[in-house]
């Protein structure tokens, strides 16, 4: 009976697995990593706070004097991600927010994400700013799920493959709507950049 029991509950590991199970130094790695990712998302929160403060953009009030948010988990995917949420509101009958993502092995990017009257009250700017979305590499969300970050071609996207007709249809077609971007993890030094050009260009889509 024991033997038997043994055979099934037999767990082996590939070479590649044996040899990760018994280094310490990736796993140190991660973390390192980990917590430089939170180190500058922190300091972008700050300089987030500090645009609105200085350039007088006053929030829509459902986000007016909301703080950031960092969380992170280790399952999406399956890989590791950090969020940064700043502005933010989350409840049933309205989002507004905008989601700058860590993934682990795939891409910075930013999202973001509208629903209820927080959406209707962004349309008519959205529509407008087509050209300017589509310039600067945005893609639109596609999915019934507003809760996907990732771009692939089932749930986002891209503007420079979209019409400004296709783009208001899919504006109008869920009860949410989600455009987002990326850089490759790669483009490690041009983060920052890309995290405060971004928020600016977000922002500028919200009515206070």
């Amino acid at each position: 009976m024991f033997e038997s029991m043994k055979q099934e509950t037999k767990i082996t590991l590939s070479d590649k697995e044996l040899e990760l199970v018994c280094n310490t130094d990736w796993i140190l790695m991660k973390q390192i990593i980990i917590d430089k990712v939170y180190h500058l998302f922190g300091v972008q929160a700050e300089l987030m706070q500090q645009y609105i403060i200085k350039e007088k953009k006053y929030l829509p009030e459902e986000v007016n004097g909301s703080s950031p948010k960092i969380s992170k988990g280790e399952n999406y995917g399956g890989l590791p991600y950090i969020m940064l949420d700043y502005p933010r509101c989350f409840e049933k009958e309205k989002t507004l927010a905008i989601r700058t993502m860590f993934w682990w092995g795939n891409f910075f990017s930013m999202h973001l994400q509208l629903s209820g009257k927080c959406k209707e009250a962004a349309l008519g700017t959205l529509q407008k700013s087509f050209l300017m979305l589509q310039q600067n590499d945005y893609w639109v969300c596609i999915s019934d799920d507003p809760w996907q970050h990732h771009f692939d071609a089932d749930n986002y996207l891209y503007l420079k493959d979209c019409t400004e007709d296709i783009f208001a249809s899919i504006l109008n077609r869920e009860s949410f709507v989600k455009i987002g971007k990326k850089i490759a993890l790669k483009q490690w030094k041009e983060a920052p950049t890309f995290i405060e050009q971004s928020f600016i260009e977000l922002i500028s889509l919200l009515k206070n």
